[in-house]
């Protein structure tokens, strides 16, 4: 157990390091929820633009095929 408290401990440093590595995480789960979002929202405003033009494929059809 004194291996692995020694381990988190890092030489003293272990704040330092350990807080940076949790800023680090929340920052990335932060742009990963703004990215899922931002993805949500175009992918609504794609659904609401192709009913309005006439003849628009429908969701998910490939480019290039009917």
């Amino acid at each position: 157990m004194e291996g692995v408290l020694a381990y988190l401990d890092m030489g003293g440093h272990g704040g330092f390091i350990w807080a940076a590595y949790a800023a680090a995480a929340l920052v990335l789960v932060g742009v990963w929820v703004l990215s899922w979002r931002g993805l949500k929202r175009s992918e609504e405003e794609l659904k609401r633009l192709e009913t309005r033009l006439p003849g628009a494929r429908p969701t998910g059809t490939a480019r290039g095929r009917a």
